[in-house]
């Protein structure tokens, strides 16, 4: 059977989605059919369509890569990076054979498939510090931080700042002012860093606005979008536990109270009440919640929602008096959870991007989504693939793994390892996004 690369040029359809605000007038569809190899990316079916057929087709491009970010596009309504998905992929998910490509959504369109992202995407990443404060004194020659500690962060500095998650938050549809994806994982990066020296501060800003961590929706849309598997929802929600769990920051949202509720019930019942989640939101974690002033007051300020969620027969009187409860069976088992959970010394925070476990229960080192696996976690970011590819390990560390390892006052490792220039290299990058 011939490789993908040695199949002759077939034709492809393309339906691009045109725009140009200076022009006044709509956007509209437009097709080209563009004759490659069905290995050749979506970019290239593009390019070649504005180099013969119309040149005034706008498109964003740079590496060609899959590193810079810069041709994140939709594709058959799902955002991808035009340079890195291929003719015959894109056909395949084509629901009448011709592959649509649109601009990046949440994002103001400048011209085609061009959007704005200085406008939303980097407007919201300097707004959440992106630079290391470090502590203070500043060593003479550089700081000793842990493996664990580096590697830890190693899924938030893989982020090419391709916008792909900002495209498809939904929580940002509904609300545009929220901080968003992108910019949250980016403040993971230093949240989670050793040497910064003002989490807390950092925590209780993104705690205390109302667009900030607690304003994510659990949609998983960008988890899904991501094409680094830098999973920003579950950098958000590590924001969270160490805001709440570590430096105990109660803010103004409710976002900790709310928290506390919706876990209280599910301890209580097995099921969520959702008639009980407002009011002890607001009003305290128990079944008085309902009578404290805030909860009466947001309890009136609902009640237009609560009237339609009636009407429409999606809640019961009944429902709301009584709790929803599994049998008791059940009941002990997901108790039995929390209490496994709630009894470790240590909260368990190394992310799945890094860790997760062999046949014989001994932490291995995984990549997100390719299966690769070394005995223990790498040493380092200099060995922690940032780009997202496989963490690969030729034979097994030996027991011992040596001393901290050496970071530097700018991120790059002054430790004699295997491919210390990777780290400052992606240090050096994030420095030039800023």
């Amino acid at each position: 059977m011939p490789e993908a690369h040695d199949r002759p040029p077939e034709q492809f359809k393309l339906r691009l989605r045109r725009y140009n605000p200076e022009s006044g007038e709509a956007p509209y569809w437009d097709e080209h059919t563009v004759e490659l190899e069905p290995h050749r990316s979506v970019l290239e079916g593009v390019l070649q369509a504005r180099d013969r057929f119309d040149g005034s087709i706008g498109i964003r491009c740079s590496c060609r890569q899959a590193i810079c970010g810069s041709c994140g596009v939709r594709v058959n309504g799902e955002p991808a990076l035009a340079c890195h998905t291929h003719l015959d992929a894109a056909l395949s998910s084509a629901p009448d054979g011709v592959i649509e490509i649109e601009p990046m959504g949440n994002m103001p369109v400048i011209k085609d498939l061009i959007v704005d992202m200085d406008a939303v995407h980097w407007k919201k990443i300097r707004r959440v510090t992106p630079w290391l404060l470090a502590k203070e004194p500043v060593p003479e020659r550089e700081y000793l931080v842990s493996k664990e500690a580096m590697v830890d962060v190693t899924q938030s500095m893989a982020c090419i700042q391709c916008g792909a998650c900002v495209s498809d938050c939904l929580a940002m549809e509904v609300d545009p002012g929220f901080i968003g994806p992108a910019a949250l994982a980016k403040a993971y990066r230093f949240v989670g860093d050793p040497r910064d020296a003002e989490q807390y501060e950092r925590l209780n800003d993104l705690a205390q606005d109302p667009q900030g961590i607690f304003d994510c929706t659990h949609c998983f849309k960008c988890v899904e979008a991501c094409p680094k598997d830098v999973n920003p929802m579950g950098q958000i929600m590590r924001l969270r536990r160490i805001a709440t769990a570590d430096q105990k920051i109660v803010d103004q949202n409710n976002g900790e109270r709310h928290e506390a509720a919706f876990t209280g019930l599910i301890r209580g019942n097995g099921l969520l009440w959702e008639a009980e989640l407002l009011p002890r939101s607001y009003g305290g974690n128990s079944w008085f919640g309902k009578f404290a002033p805030a909860a009466g007051k947001e309890l009136l300020s609902s009640l237009p929602t609560i009237v339609k969620a009636l009407l429409r027969g999606k809640v019961t009187p009944l429902g709301a008096l009584k709790p929803h409860r599994i049998p008791s069976g059940d009941l002990k088992s997901v108790r039995a959870i929390f209490d496994k959970v709630e009894s470790r010394d240590e909260r368990y925070e190394l992310n799945l991007y890094i860790v997760g476990e062999d046949e014989t229960g001994e932490p291995v080192a995984v990549a997100a989504g390719e299966g690769t696996t070394a005995s223990e976690p790498t040493s380092g970011p200099a060995d922690a693939a940032p780009s997202g590819e496989s963490i690969v390990a030729s034979s097994p560390p030996p027991p011992d793994p040596g001393p901290p390892s050496a970071v530097g006052r700018e991120g790059e490792s002054e430790q004699a390892a295997p491919g210390p220039e990777d780290d400052s290299e992606n240090e050096a990058a994030e420095g030039s996004n800023q």
